[in-house]
């Protein structure tokens, strides 16, 4: 089956991406990383601005939604520019707030939201923080993460990991953006690094690999929005980690397959890419791990 986005919700995802280029977002996640939130808050006020949050949020509370469809638009594209921040446990949180006065502030984009899965996302920067049942938290101390950008606090009253399903989802349409633009900047790598007198993307070897990771891509892009439309129907929790888990296994490979391309300068802190590569395999295990979302699929069988 075939899933065609509406001329709508292309625009949406066309603008966005126009937004994000502009904002030069290596500083802003180098910032972030770094502690300071103002480039970040920044952009946040922008994204909100495009209406990315008020999809999330139902009309009664002042938005527009909830529109899954439109809200997986606007995590691919902010995946593909690996934005800073909260953002996907924001947009999940306006699931879980129902009837809150927290919620037009957060489709306003006045409020920043982390939810503890079980690690609390950028609580530090969060104006509120979340367990994935709802209840208010307080964060403690800072968990070192993979990725500098992605800081994590322990939440003590979390309990046992959990998720929720449309964080997971969300995730997963972060990652398919996230690997498109790791994917995009290997080409172009492999179209100006030369080898033995070549480009080393005229070597046959070296297409396949990047074939391979743009048909995982593209095989994995179709379950995020058929989890998408099945929002709301008995079978959202099965397609949601079906989605994940094919967002992860793809967008991973294709973060692997990145470095491979580009060689040691992939590993160095001053090469853009490098800041993708790790937030891939961050977000490979968040949000649910593979093997536990796969159980989830064999489980609804």
């Amino acid at each position: 089956m075939k899933f065609v986005l509406s001329a709508e919700q292309r625009m949406f995802g066309d603008t966005l991406r126009d937004l994000l280029a502009e904002a030069e977002t290596p500083k802003t996640i180098r910032a972030w990383a770094a502690g300071d939130t103002g480039p970040g808050r920044a952009l946040w006020s922008a994204v909100a601005e495009a209406g990315v949050f008020a999809v999330a949020v139902p009309e009664d509370s002042g938005g527009a939604g909830p529109l899954p469809v439109e809200l997986c638009v606007a995590a691919e594209e902010l995946g593909r520019a690996a934005a800073p921040g909260p953002y996907v446990e924001t947009l999940a949180a306006a699931d879980l707030l129902d009837g809150s006065p927290w919620l037009p502030r957060i489709a306003e984009g006045e409020a920043i939201v982390s939810l503890a899965v079980p690690h609390a996302l950028d609580a530090d920067a969060a104006d509120l923080v979340l367990t994935v049942d709802g209840a208010d938290c307080e964060p403690g101390e800072p968990v070192t993460s993979l990725d500098p950008a992605r800081r994590l606090f322990r939440v003590p009253s979390a309990g046992s990991p959990g998720f929720t399903d449309l964080g997971a989802l969300l995730c997963a349409a972060q990652q398919i953006g996230l690997g498109r633009a790791l994917l995009d900047v290997s080409v172009a790598y492999a179209k100006t690094r030369r080898q033995f007198g070549r480009p080393i993307g005229e070597y046959q070897a070296v297409k396949h690999h990047l074939a391979t990771a743009l048909v995982e891509l593209e095989f994995a892009r179709p379950l995020v929005y058929g989890a998408a439309l099945s929002h709301g129907t008995p079978d959202f929790a099965r397609d949601v980690s079906a989605a994940k888990v094919a967002a992860s296994e793809a967008s991973y490979a294709t973060a692997k397959t990145a470095l491979q391309v580009h060689g040691a300068i992939g590993y160095t802190d001053e090469y853009d890419p490098s800041l993708w590569i790790r937030k891939a395999r961050t977000l490979y295990s968040a949000w649910g791990t593979v093997p536990e979302h796969r159980a989830r699929v064999i489980a609804a069988l």
